[in-house]
């Protein structure tokens, strides 16, 4: 394990096989992966696609593309959506293959922008879930989506035009 682009993914192929036998086709299966390393001669978005090809002939229905953490070398410029370009370029260049975006994603336009750009097939907005739970009732009436309030929750609901369910 490790070296070449083969030895590389040869654990990842594994797991993936090994799970597939056991998990119902009819069952979504993800894999989230660092999509770079961040590093000269390190993992690439180029490895990425090529393992997104592969990762979908194996039976992965989704690749949730993160990235850094892995090398002391790193040097990142992070920015509101730094790492959504991953997610778009594996749902480009890798046919049939959804992609999910990660990374600073903080706002209900952003939220909005990912996805209309088809930049992304699924959002998945961790942190900012950590920061303010109700950011799911926050986009949708800061982009005038009607949505279903849970019924514990339906008294602090904004009472606007765009909020009645």
């Amino acid at each position: 394990y490790g070296g070449s682009f083969e030895n590389r993914t040869r654990l990842l192929l594994e797991v993936v096989r090994g799970i597939r036998q056991v998990w119902p086709h009819n069952k979504p299966l993800f894999v989230r992966i660092s999509s770079t390393d961040w590093v000269e001669g390190g993992w690439t978005i180029e490895d990425t696609v090529e393992l997104g090809k592969i990762l979908l002939n194996a039976g992965v229905d989704l690749v949730d593309c993160s990235s850094a953490g892995n090398d002391t070398r790193q040097n990142i410029a992070l920015e509101p959506g730094f790492q959504v370009q991953f997610a778009a370029r594996v749902r480009n260049d890798v046919p049939g293959m959804l992609s999910g975006a990660v990374g600073l994603i903080t706002t209900s336009a952003q939220a909005r922008d990912v996805l209309e750009e088809d930049k992304a097939d699924v959002l998945f907005i961790g942190r900012e879930f950590l920061r303010n739970p109700s950011f799911v009732y926050k986009t949708a009436h800061e982009l005038g989506i009607n949505v279903k309030w849970n019924n514990q929750y339906e008294r602090g609901r904004l009472k606007t035009k765009y909020s009645f369910v």
